[in-house]
């Protein structure tokens, strides 16, 4: 079985929802409390053992090339001014062992081309996505690690996904399941945000995936829908006739970066948990509280 070393993150989306900040400014850039949410994504993929990172990018996505490059003058101040800590965070942002490719995204035609530009790079060998705007905190081992688990024990494609309230399935890809001989959940269909009425199940898909290379044959074949984007859900429907795929209910909390409240709740929880300022901070939200 294959193992997966290569991750795809898809980061050429305009970041409308975070204007004026995201303006000239890539919204994967944005930090929860000292950290971009991209560096999140790329430390999940590489604690799971993704030795190559593969970004998909587009216009004014500049900084997250810089960001995973080597800063020669930075590295300089922070040595001779002797901020030998902050340095050594500088120079591992990830291990040398990680390359990170780049892959430009000419036109904005939808995830599921967005992961077809990753093709060239990926070749004929199973590979992660990983959405930067889902941010996911986990006790134990991130999320594509326990994905990748999964497809190390039934080899085939596998969908992280969480229960949503019935009334937001038209903002999710959700799938319908049936329990597999092994107590896996075997995805039975797919639909790219059905309205609430029309859903299958309230089980949507959210954020990472670990998808076998047949999908970019499916990816090719499928035809651009709404807006004239191809859809990865679209793809990962017609994989189904071919193989079977995978629903994980993950082990983690998600936080919807994508959204301004998503995005403040996650500050939050991460700031109260950080080493460095967490019992300061709480302390002054429970003194903020009492205002």
């Amino acid at each position: 079985m294959a193992k997966i070393r290569k991750a795809v993150f898809p980061v050429a989306g305009l970041g409308t929802r975070f204007l004026p900040a995201t303006k000239a400014s890539p919204k994967e850039m944005m930090s929860v409390v000292d950290k971009p949410l991209i560096q999140y994504a790329a430390e999940e993929a590489e604690e799971a053992g993704a030795t190559q990172l593969v970004f998909i990018t587009g216009r004014n996505k500049r900084s997250i090339e810089d960001h995973f490059d080597k800063a020669y003058e930075l590295e300089a101040e922070l040595k001779s001014s002797g901020k030998l800590q902050l340095l050594d965070i500088v120079q591992n942002v990830m291990p040398p062992s990680v390359t990170c490719i780049y892959v430009r995204q000419a036109e904005a035609l939808g995830l599921g081309h967005a992961v077809l530009c990753a093709k060239p790079v990926v070749g004929d060998e199973p590979f992660a996505v990983l959405l930067a705007d889902d941010l996911i905190r986990s006790q134990g081992k991130g999320v594509v690690e326990q994905m990748s688990d999964v497809y190390e024990r039934f080899g085939c494609s596998v969908l992280s996904v969480q229960e949503v309230p019935r009334e937001e399935t038209n903002k999710y890809g959700i799938v319908k399941v049936e329990p597999g001989p092994d107590g896996e959940l075997r995805v039975v269909s797919i639909v790219e945000k059905p309205a609430p009425a029309d859903a299958p199940s309230n089980l949507a898909v959210v954020g990472r995936y670990l998808l076998t290379p047949k999908i970019f044959e499916k990816l090719e074949q499928t035809r651009a829908g709404a807006g004239g984007e191809i859809q990865l859900t679209d793809a990962i429907a017609a994989l189904l006739e071919d193989e079977p795929v995978i629903a994980y209910p993950f082990q983690g909390k998600r936080y919807d970066c994508g959204s301004k409240l998503g995005f403040l709740q996650a500050n939050v929880e991460f700031g109260l948990a950080h080493p460095e300022v967490g019992e300061r901070f709480s302390a002054y939200l429970r003194a903020f509280g009492q205002q």
